[in-house]
């Protein structure tokens, strides 16, 4: 009869466990493993002894309680944690892109897309926002906020 009880009290624990690191929040896992802590304490109580049945509701508190002692604790979830930093820098490839600089629409621009200039392609804008169909010659005009703004060769 202590086997059930045991059994009971483990499969609660890992239950607990399931929720708490493989599918968090409130779920079927979580009430899984408070019914079958409870229906551990209920089947001591009423197979086994009252007694039975008190040691058996302590030892599930003390579970949870331990757990959630765990769970709360800084250092526990820190084991988890990503520890790489990410260095790049996104969007440094128009830093090879200067005022002057002749190219064509490799898209087109709506009023931004991509440009070509030689064989570096960057994220470019029109610098009238207006719309530039691809493969129109462009000049950069000026460079702000690291992207080049472009002007059709066609205009005056």
């Amino acid at each position: 009869m202590w086997w059930i009880v045991v059994s009971l009290l483990v499969l609660g624990v890992i239950l607990m466990l399931v929720e708490m690191l493989l599918v968090p929040g409130i779920g079927v896992a979580g009430f899984l493993s408070l019914g079958s802590l409870g229906f551990a304490c209920w089947y001591a109580f009423t197979a086994i002894s009252t007694a039975a049945g008190w040691w058996t509701s302590l030892a599930a508190v003390l579970l949870l309680g331990g757990m959630l002692f765990f769970a709360l604790r800084a250092k526990t979830w820190r084991r988890f944690e990503l520890k790489t930093e990410v260095t790049s820098k996104m969007g440094t490839e128009a830093e090879g892109v200067h005022v002057g600089d002749r190219g064509f629409a490799y898209t087109r621009l709506a009023p931004m897309g991509t440009g070509r200039f030689g064989t570096l392609t960057c994220e470019v804008k029109s610098y009238d926002n207006k719309m530039v169909s691809a493969g129109t010659p462009v000049e950069v005009v000026a460079i702000e906020e690291n992207k080049p703004l472009v002007k059709p060769l066609t205009q005056a």
